[in-house]
């Protein structure tokens, strides 16, 4: 069949193309999240969403505090309304919303769950872009709505997903519901130790082995919640693109004023709510205590996401550069992303160097920093030389069905 007008037309965005605010919220997004992984990365993924871990002390409590409650539950949030402003960027990229786009779309979208699976399932269990991938297919059945049904709709499934753990709490705090307490709680211990044992000193069969457990288990069993949570994120922000104001921060600046004030103020609020409620909550002891705290917190994220994003966007409008530092680490992302988990568990798994259990919390910290400033220096280095990072140039290439241009010509440098 003879290509459409949208797939001749609809190709790669160029460098000069691109919106300045988007790389730089996605390089910062992708520290918090680096930031936010590392105790999964150096301990049991059952514990990812786990509070501040209380058997710390000292300056490990500091960091394990810091991470829960400014970083944890912000970042990914912000990745994800992120990951919807692309989406209605290319669209709008696009002469029409036809077969084209969809095509293109839809090859990108099993690109990334391609590359998902083989993250998750081979790499760390602890993937979130097999979960990105299916929102991405429904973000495409719903590219011919209006950004104001985006909006309400996101909205809808965002609150249906809180709303899902706060009936969770509710049930919790009936009369005789919480009686399979203590049998959860084992079965949970026992999940721990099978974890630490096959990272920690098992061979890359056993590490992988509960790699596809943990993912079956776990990662779909959680969807229930991530999928609405995810799925109405992407709507939001996509929404939010489309309407012109991260394009136009300063014609915009009054509803980003508000964003920054009233999305902080509501942010913060929440989150001091679920830290006062529990500090600590743990996924292995479900009480209706644990639950509202978590489910408040995860609540704090798109507020706090909305504020940064206002913040970012009307600083850069005024001229205020230092977010750009973090863009060329935004425009590789996807490369970063898979390489922190590759480093990570190459350093720590028992197949690796095995340091699993060897790090104190802050140390692991600083190792994290450490990392990621190189990545950003190698983000800056590579792509005076290349248009795009390594994985997202196959990426790119597996979309559009031909190899994209990866190196920069000597006169655009």
């Amino acid at each position: 069949m003879p290509p459409t007008p949208a797939s001749l037309e609809l190709a790669p965005v160029p460098a000069p193309e691109r919106i300045a605010a988007l790389d730089a919220l996605r390089g910062l997004a992708l520290l918090g999240i680096l930031l936010s992984n590392v105790a999964a990365f150096a301990g049991p993924l059952r514990e990812l969403h786990d509070g501040i871990d209380a058997s710390l002390h000292g300056g490990d409590y500091a960091w394990s505090a810091f991470v829960y409650v400014a970083i944890r539950d912000k970042a990914w949030t912000l990745f994800a309304l992120l990951f919807g402003m692309g989406f209605a960027s290319m669209l709008g990229r696009a002469p029409s919303a036809g077969h084209g786009f969809a095509a293109i779309y839809l090859r990108r979208s099993v690109g990334l769950l391609a590359i998902g699976l083989i993250h998750a399932w081979l790499i760390w269990a602890g993937d979130i872009l097999v979960t990105y991938a299916l929102c991405a297919f429904a973000l495409l059945a719903l590219r011919g709505w209006a950004p104001e049904r985006w909006v309400v709709l996101g909205g809808a499934l965002y609150a249906s997903g809180i709303g899902f753990m706060l009936l969770i709490a509710a049930s919790l705090s009936l009369p005789g519901v919480a009686v399979g307490d203590a049998a959860h709680l084992v079965a949970a211990q026992a999940e721990r130790a099978a974890e630490v044992a096959a990272y920690a000193s098992g061979d890359y069969a056993a590490a992988t082995a509960q790699r596809w457990s943990f993912f079956f288990d776990a990662t779909v069993g959680g969807w229930v919640v991530m999928l609405p949570l995810t799925l109405g994120l992407f709507l939001i922000g996509a929404g939010i693109a489309r309407s012109g104001a991260l394009a136009d921060a300063v014609g915009w600046r009054t509803h980003w004023r508000a964003a920054i004030g009233w999305g902080g103020a509501l942010g913060v609020a929440l989150t001091a709510a679920s830290v006062a409620l529990d500090p600590s909550p743990a996924m292995a002891v479900f009480t209706a205590r644990s639950v509202l705290a978590q489910a408040l917190h995860v609540a704090s994220g798109l507020p706090l996401a909305l504020a940064a994003t206002g913040a970012v966007a009307l600083m850069l409008a005024r001229g205020v550069r230092w977010p750009l530092r973090f863009a060329p680490a935004g425009r590789m992302a996807l490369s970063h992303y898979l390489a922190q988990s590759l480093i990570a568990t190459w350093a720590l798994y028992g197949y690796g160097l095995g340091q699993w259990g060897r790090w104190s919390y802050s140390a692991l910290m600083l190792a994290a920093l450490v990392l990621f400033a190189a990545q950003m220096a190698f983000s800056a280095w590579w792509l005076r030389r290349f248009r795009f990072g390594p994985v997202e140039w196959l990426w790119r290439a597996f979309t559009y069905g031909r190899w994209p241009p990866l190196r920069v010509e000597p006169a655009q440098r």
